[in-house]
């Protein structure tokens, strides 16, 4: 069954750039900057993406840093702590949240 999502597509990414090419350049020297080793290892940024891309439920991206963070030395037991990570964020962002309705249905309240 084919889905919206197609594991083809990530090995075509480059191709985003054909219509808007400077602009696509701009994109991939910053992405490749970002990326690169620095304070932290290429590994350590590998897990961050691999983190950052479950919480915005990128499939490309999860693919992607999912080969990266094995190809750079991690192992399954440190990505899905790294996953754990981001949702224990995602849902402390989510009931921070609570706080809004809070103060709305007291001020309904009142």
């Amino acid at each position: 069954m084919e889905g919206y999502y197609d594991p083809k597509d990530l090995k075509r990414f480059g191709e985003i750039g054909q219509d808007a090419p400077e602009l696509a350049q701009k994109f991939f020297d910053y992405y490749k900057a970002a990326t690169a080793e620095g304070e932290l290892t290429e590994r350590e940024k590998s897990l961050i993406a691999l983190a950052v891309a479950h919480t915005i439920q990128c499939p490309y991206c999860i693919d992607a840093f999912t080969q990266k963070s094995l190809a750079t030395g991690s192992n399954m037991t440190e990505m899905t702590e790294a996953v754990h990570v981001a949702v224990a964020i995602r849902a402390g962002a989510t009931l921070i949240h609570g706080l809004q309705m809070k103060n709305v249905a007291q001020k309904i309240s009142m």
